[in-house]
């Protein structure tokens, strides 16, 4: 709750994540077409390229592993040197008008998952609506959320408590 992504050791290992929680963040993941990383949250997320979609799995698991194996991958790294999954291509730098582009002439919605990133497209104008989970911890330090010098205007479109205490906001950005 206190703006923080991770904890000081780089863990998110606290984020509630029981199974009306990932029914929820599976089903908002339907309309994605793109996602943007960067070099950490990709290698965080590549898990999905090879977790099992078997029927020992629960279904929800099951839905999310395909979801995101059938979605474009772009990340941002100036040190991988090799795609680790598939339908993913690495960026050395982050081109705000080349997402413009993509935006553009996407058919499907675009997300971008990684605090720094997410910062430099929040500044460069290119994000429209924020999707927020808030875990009902206090981590009291680590890596925050948005980036410092950071300032949008924000309405709100719609709130969502799940039993676990984790509350869904989402935001339209105001231009």
């Amino acid at each position: 709750m206190d703006g923080y992504i991770e904890d000081e050791r780089g863990n998110i290992e606290w984020t509630i994540s029981d199974d009306e929680t990932y029914a929820f963040w599976t089903d908002f993941q339907r309309s994605i077409g793109t996602y943007l990383y960067g070099r950490r949250m990709h290698e965080s997320m590549v898990y999905w390229e090879t977790a099992s979609t078997s029927d020992d799995q629960p279904e929800v698991r099951r839905e999310f592993a395909q979801i995101w194996r059938a979605a474009e991958k772009i990340v941002y790294s100036r040190t991988l040197q090799a795609e680790s999954s598939a339908r993913t291509r690495i960026e050395r730098e982050f081109d705000h008008n080349a997402i413009r582009r993509l935006k553009e002439s996407s058919g499907a919605d675009i997300t971008i998952g990684g605090p720094e990133l997410a910062g430099q497209a929040m500044s460069a104008g290119l994000v429209d609506e924020c999707h927020l989970l808030l875990n009902p911890i206090v981590l009291g330090g680590g890596k925050r959320a948005f980036s410092d010098n950071l300032r949008m205007r924000l309405e709100l479109l719609g709130e969502r408590r799940l039993r676990s205490g984790v509350v869904h906001l989402h935001y339209r950005v105001i231009v």
